[in-house]
């Protein structure tokens, strides 16, 4: 069984989990950037030792180190669709410009040129951005919740 969020998980410390896990506002808690890092490389933003996602495209209720939760509750990854969407539409962008410039193709050539690889482009992108929008929710949780110990 896990410790509670109000003991910061040392329940689980002290039932033999591995891993422990720095507590929400002390001087140990992760960085933004290194938040950042860690999603970047497939692990846990507050630990770094737990996974984040189970396949390709399916992201894990919780990481098996530390217990953070990484999808809270129904359209939390909401955040992660748009980011999909944005980084998407900016590669399409630079992409038809690309093609516009440096190139001699007619439109149905671009087209048939670009939109296999926009598809290709948003399926390699969109585990990325399911890991960057773990960490910002817990970046941005982490903050609100230290402004709330604050009052």
């Amino acid at each position: 069984m896990r410790g509670s969020p109000r003991d910061g998980g040392r329940g689980a410390r002290m039932a033999g989990m591995s891993s422990p896990e720095p507590d929400e506002f002390s001087a140990e808690a992760p960085t933004i950037l290194r938040a950042m890092g860690r999603a970047f490389s497939r692990r846990c933003p507050r630990c770094g030792t737990g996974d984040i996602l189970e396949s390709r495209f399916k992201l894990l209720q919780s990481c098996s180190d530390c217990g953070l939760c990484y999808r809270k509750e129904s359209g939390a990854m909401t955040g992660q669709m748009y980011l999909t969407a944005i980084i998407t539409e900016i590669f399409t962008v630079v992409l038809v410009l690309v093609v516009f410039f440096l190139t001699d193709l007619d439109t149905l050539s671009s087209i048939a040129l670009g939109l296999p690889l926009v598809v290709l482009f948003s399926y390699l992108v969109l585990p990325i951005s399911m890991r960057i929008w773990v960490a910002v929710e817990y970046v941005t949780d982490r903050v609100g919740e230290a402004a709330d110990h604050s009052l």
